[in-house]
């Protein structure tokens, strides 16, 4: 009998419950069924397998991480935007580790089903791109740059949700000199003016 009032935004927002709380390598058809007190072939009715439902997730993850950034850097430009994005960056990854985790995927370029996907990672980028700008930043340059804010972000936020970081030093710290590197960084790639 299937469960009154199940519908396909309780589905995936059960599946994030799960997934950032026991992480998104737990989430299976099976453990999502039985949160929802249904079996597995009740929940086709809804998605259409776990690869849709990553989809769904790294899709909300985007949405929710772009509004973050957005709010967070409105009216803001140089290493102050840099560090309001990095800050909102990485609490969105802390508060919701699994969504974040679906979202680091880069989706299928050819997929129709991707689509929202893209358009949502899209928005993401142009956002990153926004903050970036303030460096003087053109063309291949502010995708190397994006990039490479990404990638210094994600390995930070990946070894502190795993309890990577060991010694006594204070962590938080350790956060601000990386975005301090990151600002001289960009600057001597944009050869822009210091703020």
């Amino acid at each position: 009998m299937p469960r009154l009032g199940l519908n396909t935004e309780k589905v995936v927002r059960e599946a994030a419950s799960i997934a950032d709380a026991e992480g998104l390598e737990t989430l299976t058809l099976a453990r999502l069924a039985g949160s929802l007190g249904i079996r597995v072939p009740s929940l086709y009715k809804h998605i259409n397998g776990l690869g849709d439902l990553h989809r769904r997730l790294a899709t909300i993850a985007n949405v929710d991480m772009a509004a973050a950034i957005r709010d967070a850097t409105v009216g803001l430009a140089g290493s102050d935007a840099l560090r309001a994005c990095c800050r909102a960056y990485r609490a969105y990854a802390s508060q919701c580790p699994g969504r974040y985790a679906a979202a680091q995927r880069a989706p299928d370029p050819d997929d129709p089903d991707q689509a929202r996907l893209r358009e949502t990672g899209a928005e993401l980028t142009s956002l990153a791109l926004t903050v970036l700008r303030s460096y003087s930043l053109t063309g291949e340059e502010s995708i190397h740059a994006a990039r490479i804010l990404r990638s210094a972000m994600h390995g930070f936020i990946s070894l502190e949700l795993l309890g990577g970081f060991g010694l006594p030093t204070e962590i938080e710290a350790s956060f601000e000199r990386l975005i301090d590197l990151l600002d001289k960084g960009l600057r001597s790639m944009g050869s822009a003016p210091a703020a």
